[in-house]
């Protein structure tokens, strides 16, 4: 069974909506090879429409120039791509298909013997789909210390609330910290009247 990878870049108050403003300052060679380990061994890239135009938009163009983007470019071009898109025109770059719904998608995916990586780069609404339907495996986030204060979201209003379990953490030299989540249960059913003997203090003779 294929495991299904997100791959966000967030700001310290949830936005995940890239401004290059606050973004490329923190970019640095830690951050380039967390990036390069998130896209080690994907056979296949799961984006959302807008993800993709901004990809097919700048990659093709990169590769073709030969600069030192250039070899990622041409992984990027050689990487199987299914975008979550209901348009039926041309989406313009190698090795790409449509996918009308993208849960499905994602499920074929998931039960394809010969898939091992799928990486959802970018992509919030999808990634928003994959979490309620439980076909995540691992949320990744980059979280730059600086507060976006406009911008969406990654976790917008809802009627459930979404547990994470916290599989691994480092923090880089410019106080950007990477974050890698799974999705998970609570760890119980407690009120306030539950933990009272954990509250500082607790015990302690009040006279």
């Amino acid at each position: 069974m294929a495991t299904i990878v997100s791959t966000l870049f967030s700001a310290l108050d949830g936005v995940v909506e890239i401004d290059p403003a606050w973004h490329f300052p923190y970019f640095d060679d830690r951050m380039g090879a967390a990036v390069g380990e998130d896209y080690e061994d994907v056979d296949v890239l799961l984006l959302g429409r807008v993800t993709y135009d901004s990809f097919a938009g700048a990659w093709p163009e990169r590769e073709a120039a030969g600069g030192e983007d250039a070899g990622f470019a041409t992984q990027l071009g050689d990487t199987r791509k299914v975008v979550a898109t209901r348009g039926s025109g041309d989406l313009g770059w190698r090795n790409v298909e449509a996918a009308p719904d993208v849960v499905a998608a994602a499920r074929a995916l998931k039960d394809d013997p010969a898939v091992g990586k799928v990486l959802v780069p970018g992509s919030i609404s999808v990634v928003r789909q994959l979490l309620a339907a439980g076909l995540l495996d691992e949320l990744r986030l980059l979280v730059h210390p600086v507060a976006a204060r406009h911008g969406e979201r990654l976790f917008d209003e809802g009627e459930d609330i979404q547990p994470l379990r916290l599989l691994r953490s480092d923090v880089f030299p410019t106080g950007v910290v990477r974050l890698c989540y799974a999705p998970a249960e609570l760890p119980g059913a407690q009120a306030y009247e539950d933990v009272t003997d954990k509250v500082p203090g607790a015990g302690d003779d009040p006279r």
